[in-house]
Parts: structure tokens; sequence; C-alpha cells
């Protein structure tokens, strides 16, 4: 395979996948937080019992775990182009950042609080107080992943560009 086709490839695979994970922590936002964190400490009581056959953490890792691959990819591919590295570069370092080193350090410790110590653990202010805390930071992985989406379409419209033959008139 070419090298101008293995990077289509990658970055079509980067796209999608940021846009995915975007997508996925976006409609989480609407969809699942209000019933989450909504009335803290019976809400999260609730989810607990509804999120048994799946949830978040088994969609996320592995569509994580192959952005920040197809990242590292591209920033290989990309690296002689400096109108691509840089967008490629600054998806990864969105991703790393707000998706996985902040949750990480913000969002597996409360998740840890509310949804694996056992019921009974902590009492229902400090439950709600932490159900805050995690929405509150919502808005930099959600942030986070916009600004990745955004940096990884532009390259491959870049590169698009850049590998569109040119018709003579």
């Amino acid at each position: 395979m070419s090298r101008t086709k293995l990077t289509w490839l990658v970055l079509i695979v980067l796209v999608w996948t940021a846009m995915m994970s975007f997508g996925g922590v976006a409609a989480e936002t609407v969809m699942l937080y209000p019933n989450i964190f909504g009335d803290a400490p019976a809400s999260l009581d609730r989810a607990r019992e509804f999120l048994v056959a799946g949830g978040p953490s088994d969609y996320f890792p592995p569509l994580g775990a192959t952005v920040v691959l197809s990242c590292l990819a591209g920033i290989a591919l990309t690296w002689r182009n400096r109108r691509l590295r840089w967008y490629v570069a600054g998806a990864a370092a969105a991703f790393i950042a707000c998706e996985f080193l902040f949750s990480v350090v913000f969002f597996w410790p409360r998740n840890e609080i509310m949804f694996v110590d056992p019921v009974g653990t902590h009492s229902p202010e400090y439950l709600r107080q932490v159900a805050e805390e995690f929405v509150a930071g919502h808005w930099v992985r959600l942030a986070g992943g916009a600004v990745t989406s955004a940096l990884a379409f532009t390259a491959l419209l870049r590169f698009a560009r850049d590998t569109a033959p040119v018709r003579a008139m």
C-alpha cells in the first residue's frame, strides 16, 4: 500500500473514531447524565441497577485506544508535511489530555466513589458533591472531544486538498 493511501486510511479512521467518541460523550451529556446525576444519591442507585449489561466503560476505552493509535499513526505519516502534522499532533494532545489523562485523574476516582464503593459507604451530601463535580468536569471532556474532532477533520480536509489531482483547463 502506498504511503498516500495509508495516510488516507489512517486519517479517515482518526476522524471517524474521534467523531464517534465526541458523539458518544455528547449523547451521554444529554441522555444519560440527567438521569444518572439528576437526583443523587437516588439517581446513582438507579444507574447502578440500570447499567448492568453494559455502559460507558464498555464503549469508551476501546474506542479511545483506537483514537490514540490512529493519532500516533497519523503523526508518523504526516510528520513531513508541516501543513498537517500540527493538526494531527494537536488532535492527539487534546484527546490524550482531555479524554485520557483527565479521566484517569478526575473521573475514575469519582466513578469509584459513586458506582463501585458499596452503597451506604458515603453520605448523601458527599455523593451529591461528587456527582456535581463529575458533571462540571465533564465539560472539559466534551470540549476536548470537540477540539480533537475539529483538528482531525481539518487535517483530513487539508490532506484531501494537498493530494487532489490538478486538472488542466
